[in-house]
């Protein structure tokens, strides 16, 4: 297969983040600020379920646009002490009012993360028709009640002094606020936040960064601290909430807030050579995951060559998502744009959290009494009648979030997550395989090109061997494409591990943002 001429217009550049390592604890995050937060708890003596809570925290005000209060995820807890795994899931939920009457198939594809059919005016992507219960709050004070060492209140304090003072905005931010900066004016409220007279906000000449403060949040995030977390669902912030949500036509109501309750479980898990992989159950991309990788392992032998493996993986890939997309859903079960934050701390403890507002910028609906953004949770229900991922009152739909845990020896050797909607579990479980198949370190696992199968057309790393594209396209048709920081084509994966003692930590290396931070290693 010819591979392409790049267009003269591109530059690649050579990008490489070292890997932490450390005796000490590790906080894998997509925001450095947040890692260091995480990192500042395990320094005071906290543990991996309180660095991962602060550290979410802390996301949800400086990189607001990929996760937050307003959104939900999932995450997995692992005992260094070879102790059971558990998992909870704080996903978004639908309304108890909602009818999918509400969502008309317009015609034509909606273009978004799953590419269903289009509805009436994208109610299902944008403003407050596309807006789920959100389960994050919950989820995290649940989280930590049960493992953590820190009161919710002190969880809450570095993401309140980090709205008091102010979201960074630099040159990346700026660029995030111009992708999504038509949708946001269509929003009074997030408008006014995040615009500049309509306009991305910009730094001043001859400053590298500005601040922008979030007063409505920083109060809310303290009426949360003294009141409790519940108070988000059943409270003061509850019910101006319900009324911000009324005013914008949500059907979401006072009685859907106070029913919300986030769902501990026990983990699905799957054997991978001498490892065992554990991912929250049900509806998320937790199962295709370990779907995927049993389709690898009898496939890929020792010695495979790069070609030979990226065949495999986008086999495996592309035959899981035929499989969930028509099979996934809260009626088929019976029994770019999200964060995620890998830790583990001195004692083994690992947590893996994954953290969405689905979309960036979710609904691009802020609500003026909370300063909160929204998720858009509607996008991951198919609005096609009679499928098992429909449009349903109180349903929960089909996520694409895994974050997973790998255990070797009964013991956790590595939490790993992503970012990146449809593109999560293709890229885990070929960093999971790049690591315990290949024996690569972090750091070179995190660097080495991927494919994407998420789509019928395979997206190949321009990085790749040149045998790699033609080993796909005997299969699937073949895309070659650059890595790039926009859009993002290959995931935002973060993860940590563990070995005879020493922590690992490594972020994805084209974002110029992520990081991990050591326990003790803070510069500031």
């Amino acid at each position: 297969m010819d591979r392409p001429v790049s267009d003269p217009a591109e530059q690649t550049w050579t990008l490489r983040k070292p890997q932490v390592e450390t005796p000490r604890g590790v906080v894998a995050a997509q925001h450095v600020d947040a890692a260091r937060a995480g990192a500042r708890v395990l320094g005071a003596g906290g543990n991996a379920m309180d660095a991962a809570v602060v550290t979410a925290l802390v996301l949800s005000v400086v990189e607001p646009w990929l996760s937050g209060v307003g959104g939900g995820g999932l995450l997995l807890w692992a005992p260094g002490d070879g102790g059971a795994v558990d998992t909870l899931d704080f996903n978004v939920r639908a309304s108890r009012n909602m009818d999918r009457a509400q969502y008309p198939l317009a015609g034509g594809r909606d273009g978004d993360w799953f590419d269903w059919p289009s509805v009436a005016d994208d109610r299902n992507l944008i403003g407050y028709p596309s807006i789920c219960i959100p389960g994050a709050v919950a989820g995290l004070a649940a989280a930590l009640e049960r493992y953590g060492t820190i009161s919710w209140a002190d969880a809450l304090a570095p993401a309140i002094e980090a709205a008091e003072r102010g979201m960074r905005i630099d040159w990346f931010a700026s660029l995030c606020l111009a992708i999504d900066a038509h949708g946001l004016a269509r929003f009074a409220h997030s408008s006014a936040l995040f615009l500049d007279n309509g306009k991305p906000r910009r730094v001043p000449n001859g400053r590298q960064t500005d601040l922008l403060p979030m007063p409505a949040k920083a109060a809310m995030l303290r009426r949360l601290a003294s009141a409790g977390a519940r108070d988000f669902y059943e409270g003061e912030v509850a019910r101006g909430l319900v009324a911000d949500l009324a005013e914008g036509g949500s059907v979401i109501d006072a009685a859907d807030l106070a029913g919300y309750a986030p769902r501990w479980a026990a983990p699905a898990r799957g054997p991978y050579r001498d490892a065992e992989v554990s991912v929250v159950p049900g509806l998320c991309g937790g199962p295709s995951l370990l779907e995927t990788l049993s389709r690898i392992a009898p496939d890929l032998t020792p010695g495979a060559t790069e070609a030979e493996a990226a065949a495999i993986y986008a086999r495996a890939i592309r035959t899981t998502y035929e499989t969930r997309l028509k099979t996934m859903g809260h009626a088929g079960e019976r029994g770019d744009c999200t964060s995620h934050v890998s830790v583990v701390d001195a004692a083994g403890n690992m947590v893996s959290l994954t953290n969405t507002l689905l979309s960036r910028f979710g609904s691009k609906v802020t609500l003026p009494g909370s300063g909160i953004l929204m998720n858009n949770g509607m996008m991951w229900f198919d609005p096609r009648p009679n499928v098992p991922n429909a449009i349903a009152p109180g349903a929960q739909p089909l996520a694409n979030m895994s974050p997973a845990i790998v255990s070797r020896g009964g013991r956790p050797a590595m939490a790993i997550g992503a970012a990146g909607g449809r593109q999560i579990f293709p890229c885990i479980a070929q960093l999971i395989s790049y690591v315990l198949d290949r024996g690569m370190s972090l750091e070179d696992a995190f660097h080495a090109p991927r494919i994407d199968a998420s789509t019928p057309t395979v997206v190949v790393n321009r990085a790749a061997a040149p045998d790699v594209a033609a080993a796909v396209a005997r299969d699937y048709p073949v895309e070659i494409k650059a890595d790039s920081l926009h859009p993002v084509l290959f995931a935002i994966p973060s993860a940590v591990t563990r070995a005879g003692g020493t922590n690992t930590g490594m972020a994805h290396p084209t974002s110029p943002w992520t990081a991990c931070a050591a326990e003790g290693g803070l510069d500031d």
